[in-house]
C-alpha cells in the first residue's frame, strides 16, 4: 500500500478515536446532527478523515444515515434501553460475584476510593459519571476473566446511545454512592450472593431512574 493510503488512513483512525471519544463523553449527545464540515471544524480536523470516521462509526451501529438529513447519532427506543440493560443486570451481576471471588485488598480499596470521589462529586455530574464508568470497570477487571471483560466492551458503543448520565443532581449520585458501597462490602467479604444481588439492585435502580428520565 503506498505511504499515502497509510497515511490517510491513520488520519481517518485518529479521527474515529476523537469522535468516539467526544460522544462517550458528552459532547454530541443520541439524536445530534454530525455534519462534516461542523465536525470536522469543532475537532481540529479535516472533512476528509471525518466522512471515514462517520461511515465507521455507521458500521458500529453508533451513527445512521437518514435520507436528506445526513448522519445523526442513533437514539435508542424505551424497549432498546430495557433489552440492554437486562444484558447489563446479567454481566454486572457475574461481574461482582467473580470479583468476590478474585479482587485483591488493592483493587477494593481503589473501589472505595473511586466510590468515595464520586460521593464527594454532589452535583458535578460529569466528574461523577466519568468516576462511576472507571467503578465498573475496575470491577470488571477485578473478575480475572477475559472473556467477560470482552463482553462488557462489547456493550459499550450501545451504552454510548442512552444519551446524558442520569448522575444529574446531589440525590442521585447519593443513590449510586451507597449502593455501590453495598457492592464493595460484599466484595470484601467474599460474599458473592450478596455481592451479585448488590450489583442486581444497582442495575434495577438505574433501569428505573433512565426510564424515568425518558419518559420526561
Amino acid at each position: 500500500m503506498p505511504a499515502k493510503g497509510l497515511q490517510e488512513m491513520s488520519q481517518g483512525d485518529a479521527a474515529y478515536l476523537k469522535l468516539h471519544s467526544a460522544i462517550l463523553a458528552g459532547q454530541f449527545q443520541p439524536g445530534d446532527r454530525l455534519r462534516e464540515i461542523e465536525v470536522a471544524e469543532r475537532l481540529g480536523l479535516s472533512r476528509t478523515p471525518v466522512r471515514e470516521a462517520l461511515r465507521k462509526l455507521e458500521s458500529d451501529g453508533i451513527v445512521e444515515h437518514r435520507p436528506r438529513i445526513g448522519a445523526v447519532i442513533r437514539r435508542l427506543t424505551q424497549p432498546e434501553v430495557v433489552e440492554l440493560y437486562e444484558m447489563r443486570l446479567v454481566l454486572e451481576r457475574t461481574a461482582a460475584q467473580m470479583a468476590a471471588k478474585h479482587a485483591s485488598s488493592a483493587e477494593i480499596d481503589t473501589l472505595e476510593d473511586l466510590n468515595q470521589q464520586i460521593g464527594a462529586a454532589k452535583d458535578d455530574a460529569i466528574a461523577a459519571s466519568a468516576l462511576n464508568q472507571k467503578f465498573h470497570r475496575c470491577i470488571y477487571l477485578a473478575t480475572r476473566n477475559r472473556f467477560l471483560l470482552d463482553a462488557a466492551r462489547a456493550l459499550n458503543n450501545a451504552l454510548m446511545l442512552l444519551g446524558p448520565t442520569t448522575l444529574a443532581d446531589e440525590a442521585r449520585i447519593k443513590t449510586v454512592h451507597e449502593q455501590h458501597r453495598d457492592i464493595i462490602a460484599a466484595i470484601r467479604n467474599k460474599d458473592v450472593d450478596a455481592a451479585g444481588d448488590a450489583a442486581e439492585l444497582h442495575l434495577q435502580t438505574s433501569l428505573r431512574h433512565r426510564l424515568k428520565v425518558m419518559q420526561g
